[in-house]
């Protein structure tokens, strides 16, 4: 990917854990480099097709001035969010906040805080077959789309099909979807439980009946295994109900770990159910 960069943003403001640092300000660098495609831009002479740095600079400062942080972090992470929410075309920004005058009663060129931040790929298997189905699942598109943070959301076919696991239920009805977040792993499956606890989801039974269930599948290409989330879902190969609408939106996405594309165990699946 391309970068656009901007080097020692001169930005004066009012950052600091002291209140002489609130009240008399002082001067802040700022370092910003942005991963963008500037390929057409760079044959058509374009504006259009890439971001002005002219435009990044305002953003900063504008974001910069507008409130008082403590920390160093604080002003990274603001200004960082501030520039992919505003930039569709930025995928990634690394941030570096310089502080000149840091006071701590030592000679130093300056201290700083850096950061990269970037747009993922998450896609979401949704299931419901307990109470109002279709209602849960227009509550489920409603919120999920409508999460801050958050761009692109795509929605497979709804289908329905037989439960997995505990079979003494009713019928599911599934499918899937795809967004993009600023959020972590962890950040996103707060959000989800927090809209399963909105539909009042119950986790009595393993496997068992829901009004709403909401299952990171895919985080980019991240593979994790702790007790709250595992990457990529440990049983998605293993259900037609996930890779069916899966497939739909992402039939050439290639497993993490298996190293197969969707399509091809979907097929392995199909044929091993008949």
């Amino acid at each position: 990917m391309d970068e656009i960069s901007v080097k020692n943003l001169e930005v004066f403001c009012h950052h600091g854990v002291y209140k002489e640092e609130n009240v008399l300000g002082q001067k802040f660098l700022v370092d910003i480099i942005s991963k963008v495609d500037t390929r057409e831009a760079g044959k058509t002479d374009e504006l259009a097709l890439s971001v002005s740095y002219g435009d990044i600079c305002r953003c900063v400062k504008k974001e910069m001035t507008k409130q008082n942080d403590k920390l160093l972090e604080r002003v990274a992470e603001r200004l960082a969010e501030c520039i992919l929410l505003q930039f569709p075309q930025i995928n990634e920004v690394e941030i570096e906040v310089k502080k000149p005058w840091a006071p701590v009663l030592m000679h130093m060129d300056y201290a700083s805080v850096k950061i990269k931040r970037s747009w993922h790929k998450v896609y979401i298997g949704v299931g419901s077959n307990l109470g109002e189905r279709e209602e849960y699942m227009k509550l489920a598109k409603e919120r999920v789309s409508g999460l801050p943070k958050t761009r692109n959301f795509k929605s497979a076919a709804i289908i329905e099909t037989e439960p997995y696991g505990y079979t003494e239920q009713g019928k599911f009805l599934n499918t899937v979807y795809y967004i993009e977040t600023l959020y972590t792993p962890e950040e996103f499956l707060d959000k989800l439980h927090q809209i399963e606890n909105e539909a009042n989801r119950k986790r009595e039974i393993h496997w068992g009946p829901r009004t709403l269930d909401l299952d990171i599948l895919l985080y980019d290409n991240l593979i994790t295994e702790d007790e709250e989330l595992t990457l990529p879902h440990p049983e998605m190969t293993k259900r037609l109900f996930v890779l069916e609408p899966l497939c739909m939106l992402y039939p050439r996405g290639i497993h993490p770990l298996e190293r197969r594309r969707y399509a091809d165990i979907l097929e392995d699946l199909k044929g091993k159910e008949q």
